[in-house]
């Protein structure tokens, strides 16, 4: 979950709902080279933070009640596994998107947990695998890959609040093509990419929050129900490319 303080108690993103939104923001993407296997590329965005715990115990609270952010737990060996497998059910390329990104994701984390270590080291050698079988490069791999990522980067972007003020720039994270974008956003709130990669001069973007006005919680059961009930508001987004803007 994406959770965020607010002053009625906590703002809650699902995870799957901002993978939702990163295959909002890759439909507008401008496919000046076109990413190989779409569809299965779209599913593996959709799906690329699948696989997690179940609604019991406290597997979604924090020590004290409270709903717990993903940024918390740094890692769940368990949920990557899950997400992997639920990946190569559909194809052996939405199992390497999905792979790709928990290499991405663990990387840097391997000398703090052999199992974690373990689990990469066994994804390596699938993807090398899963390669041969679908006949692919490594070059075009991590074309496709580079652009889930980058989708990615943008949905976590807008999902946590972390765009800059007084229209300063954020590096988004660089695309397929290997350019850096940065994102702004203007005194009117409408927000710029720079350079501008979309396929139209204006849209709009929204994903789903829940308003959670209850601090903390005893367990999972209670947090679900009371996601159940809780308000629902749709946050939006307009992205716009003003006249003289590249791209």
């Amino acid at each position: 979950m994406i959770v965020k303080n607010r002053d009625f108690g906590w703002e809650l993103i699902q995870q799957q709902a901002h993978g939702l939104l990163a295959v909002k923001i890759a439909m507008h993407w401008n496919q000046t080279r076109k990413i190989d296997r779409w569809i299965e590329t779209l599913v593996a965005l959709t799906e690329h933070d699948d696989g997690q715990e179940p609604w019991e115990g406290q597997n979604h609270l924090t020590a004290a009640g409270a709903p717990i952010d993903f940024r918390i737990e740094q890692y769940s060996v368990g949920q990557a596994k899950r997400m992997v497998e639920i990946a190569l059910e559909k194809s052996r390329w939405n199992a390497l998107m999905v792979s790709m990104h928990a290499t991405f994701l663990y990387q840097s984390l391997t000398d703090q947990n052999s199992e974690l270590a373990r689990f990469l080291e066994e994804q390596e050698k699938n993807q090398k695998a899963w390669m041969k079988q679908l006949k692919v490069s490594k070059k075009e791999v991590e074309f496709a890959y580079a652009f889930v990522q980058w989708c990615d980067a943008l949905s976590l972007i807008l999902c946590q609040d972390n765009l800059p003020e007084n229209g300063r720039r954020l590096e988004i994270s660089p695309g397929p093509d290997g350019i850096s974008y940065f994102i702004f956003q203007r005194p009117d709130q409408s927000l710029g990419v720079d350079p501008w990669p979309f396929d139209q001069k204006e849209f709009s973007l929204t994903v789903e929050t829940y308003q959670l006005h209850q601090l903390s919680f005893k367990n999972d059961a209670e947090l679900y129900d009371f996601i159940q009930q809780a308000p629902i508001e749709e946050r939006e987004w307009r992205f716009l490319k003003e006249e003289g803007e590249k791209g």
